[in-house]
């Protein structure tokens, strides 16, 4: 059932002498909208410093539900306290929308037991392509499911590059779970009728984890349409505030419990959080998008503001890349990338920094659909055209899974495996310096995204020698064999 909100615009209005929330209210009335259940009022600011701005809004703690950045617009999620906190600071007010939280999202969108039963109907049908995994529990011990694709998938080939798409870290986000079940979709209806779709599964691993924040979209469906969080206690936990990267270290998440960006007691505090780590860890992906809504933008690490990654002209580049292959949902352009200081605000303790810390995948947020639109937008309307205008992103990256980048596997002198070996990489000639420090996976193998050029490529672990070797990349992968010796 949809939900029936309706809109009212005034524009540039500046609510110097009535409380706005008071005002809102007052104007609902009027139009028979506000009622005593609708206690989500979506209000929409217009911003005349954007930045300086946002920053205020972010240190209120206030619920930023998404933004518009040709036209510096912000939308909250406010409460009366916060309604007034904005117009004493003198805000304008642009557009507003109240939503009775009982209003769920359409029925055709996905439910946890939706999302289990669809992935298991794949893998059923698909036994050669895809196979299915709980990869853990969640707070409330709800299994988190993945599904695995590669062309002859009884036989794991660890010279295949691994890519992992994401879903679903915020719970009212419900359109983030929609764009990889169109990829699971793709890449096995596809596959055998389209040449590109079958290299790209014959050629990778590739990982699927549609619904993460399966709890709190539980508590969607019966409670609370705006909720974000797990469900920790009667408050919730931010899940992508809680890796252990950077973790409440620089205002970009919040310490209080009815923070919409709460970043839990402790870093890694929560279960899910675990689940992603461990599953991280285990599948050591080269690529990985973590689907969220809504903004129209494509986001890289890192997230505390003044901060860029060693590797930026790669991480940078193919974000700006993928964004520029994404046309927004009223198609006069194309989505914007850049850091979250850089297009929204700070954020600490997210899941695409930890990737890129940790292990040096290079991860991305993709933030879709528009403030038009938002949360939840009318399934038969926005769903397919939602997930036709980011296909040319994720399919993108999988045609980069075959340029320019180095793989191969250190082993010992007895041909086995090497755990905890490192990977240091220097370009020597065909471009700017660059340089990067890789760590293996635990049994020695290794592949790394690069731009073209020239590199001094070593190679070491404890207690065995040390190897270097000079590599040339241009456009395509290149193995490496390496031997270090005891």
């Amino acid at each position: 059932m949809k939900s029936k909100n309706k809109l009212i615009s005034f524009q540039s209005i500046k609510l110097k002498n009535l409380g706005l929330f008071t005002a809102c209210a007052l104007m609902l009335s009027q139009v028979g909208m506000y009622q005593t259940g609708a206690n989500h009022l979506i209000v929409r600011l217009a911003l005349t410093d954007y930045p300086t701005q946002m920053k205020q809004i972010h240190q209120m703690d206030m619920d930023i539900a998404g933004v518009n950045l040709n036209d510096h617009t912000v939308d909250l999620v406010v409460n009366e306290q916060q309604s007034q906190q904005l117009q004493i600071l003198g805000f304008h007010f642009v557009q507003m929308k109240s939503r009775n939280s009982l209003a769920s999202p359409d029925r055709e969108y996905q439910t946890p037991a939706k999302i289990e039963a669809l992935l298991k109907d794949y893998a059923a049908k698909y036994p050669n392509l895809a196979e299915v995994h709980s990869v853990g529990k969640s707070l409330e011990g709800n299994d988190i499911w993945v599904i695995r694709i590669t062309g002859d998938i009884a036989h794991p080939n660890p010279a295949k590059p691994h890519i992992f798409f994401n879903g679903m870290h915020h719970a009212r986000e419900v359109m983030s779970v929609e764009v990889p079940l169109d990829t699971i979709n793709t890449l096995l209806t596809q596959y055998g009728q389209d040449a590109k779709v079958t290299h790209w599964v014959d050629a990778n691993e590739i990982w699927i984890l549609p619904m993460f924040n399966v709890d709190g979209n539980q508590k969607v469906w019966k409670s609370d349409s705006m909720w974000r969080k797990n469900t920790r206690g009667n408050y919730g936990v931010d899940i992508n505030r809680n890796y252990p990267y950077a973790w409440n270290s620089c205002n970009g998440s919040s310490s209080s419990h009815s923070a919409q960006d709460y970043h839990g007691d402790s870093a890694a505090s929560e279960p899910e959080t675990k689940v992603m780590m461990n599953l991280v860890k285990t599948i050591r992906p080269v690529f990985s998008i973590s689907y969220h809504s809504y903004s129209e933008i494509v986001i890289y690490p890192y997230g505390c503001e003044g901060q860029h990654t060693p590797t930026k002209e790669v991480v940078e580049g193919i974000g700006t890349e993928m964004a520029s292959k994404i046309v927004t949902d009223d198609g006069s352009g194309h989505y914007t990338a850049g850091t979250a200081p850089e297009l929204l605000y700070s954020v600490d303790g997210g899941d695409i920094d930890w990737m890129y810390h940790e292990y040096q995948d290079i991860p991305y947020v993709i933030e879709v659909n528009s403030t038009n639109q938002g949360f939840q937008p009318s399934y038969r309307e926005w769903r397919d055209q939602t997930v036709s205008r980011v296909k040319p992103a994720w399919e993108f990256l999988l045609d980069r899974l075959d340029g320019s980048s180095i793989f191969g596997q250190i082993k010992n002198a007895q041909g086995l495996g090497v755990a905890n070996a490192q990977v240091h990489i220097e370009r020597t000639s065909g471009g700017n310096a660059f340089v990067q420090d890789y760590p293996a996976h635990d049994d020695g193998t290794f592949d790394v995204i690069l731009p073209e050029g020239t590199y001094n490529v070593t190679f070491n672990a404890s207690g065995l020698g040390t190897k270097s070797t000079q590599v040339t990349v241009a456009g395509q992968r290149v193995e490496v064999p390496v031997s270090l010796i005891e």
